[in-house]
């Protein structure tokens, strides 16, 4: 189902161009919503903050961190996995998750700009 865009007026100030949209394809639109989708959950966003200092952390400390079980983690962390946002690795035992594209952790900084009131 395509997006229906709103009719604006003829005047050649408000004529907006499909490149001039923030996200001018159906696919952009698409990617962002899922993507901000995943992200809009309180105990996922706590997790990308987490990860937003920039360093892998294990799935154990990132229990210990959050303080809710693991099993409640791991679903929350394949979210957001799935959806690109987190890259994983594993050693040993162990899955280390980090922020998966540099993109997300611009958004996290605009978004700890926007809405964290004690910010560097």
């Amino acid at each position: 189902m395509a997006l229906q865009q709103k009719k604006l007026p003829d005047s050649a100030e408000n004529i907006i161009s499909a490149e001039q949209m923030f996200l001018a394809s159906e696919t952009d639109l698409y990617v962002a919503s899922r993507s901000l989708k995943a992200m809009g959950h309180p105990l996922r966003l706590k997790i990308l903050c987490i990860l937003a200092g920039g360093n892998e952390i294990s799935v154990q400390d990132l229990v210990d961190l959050v303080g809710t079980s693991q099993s409640n983690i791991s679903q929350h962390l394949s979210i957001l996995r799935d959806k690109g946002i987190l890259g994983s690795r594993k050693d040993a035992n162990k899955v280390f998750y980090r922020i998966g594209d540099e993109k997300i952790l611009a958004l996290m900084e605009t978004m700890r700009e926007a809405f964290c009131s004690a910010h560097d």
